[in-house]
């Protein structure tokens, strides 16, 4: 008979938050990947920055395949109580200063795109430069 995984408080989870001892949260379960830190494709780095939060979306939009995610059933050690997970709603503050801020995103927004657009420009006018300076040598040089 089979006992009942243990449940796990948030608090205790985002305690194994570093390459000695990594725990994950994902879709309310609970997964010691300390062992495959070397192992992970994208980097230890990735898994150590998923701790100290619910990692699921984290962990959908990669996009794993079948055999990832086949696999992280053998690391799995429990469930998380999701009542213990803090919730991220990310509201913005409603003051004269986040008006401020929105301004400045919104003049740094037309900034990069307006240095993008040169980019674009000088990505096709230099290639055009060196034809035209190659053209040009190669006619005069042809004339000494």
């Amino acid at each position: 008979m089979a006992s009942d995984p243990k449940l796990f408080v948030f608090d205790e989870v985002a305690k194994h938050n570093h390459q000695g001892d990594c725990w994950l949260i994902i879709s309310g379960k609970v997964y010691d990947v300390t062992p495959f830190l070397e192992d992970h494709p994208g980097g230890d780095e990735v898994l150590l920055l998923a701790t100290e939060k619910d990692a699921t979306e984290d962990f959908e939009t990669v996009g794993h395949s079948l055999s990832a995610t086949e696999e992280m059933e053998k690391y799995y050690i429990g469930n998380i109580d999701m009542s213990t997970v803090p919730k991220v709603d990310y509201r913005p503050p409603a003051s004269k200063s986040a008006s401020t801020e929105t301004k400045a995103a919104a003049e740094t927004t037309s900034s990069n795109q307006s240095s993008g657009s040169l980019i674009k420009v000088l990505q096709l006018l230099i290639p055009l430069l060196i034809i035209v300076v190659a053209f040009y040598l190669q006619y005069y040089g042809k004339k000494q």
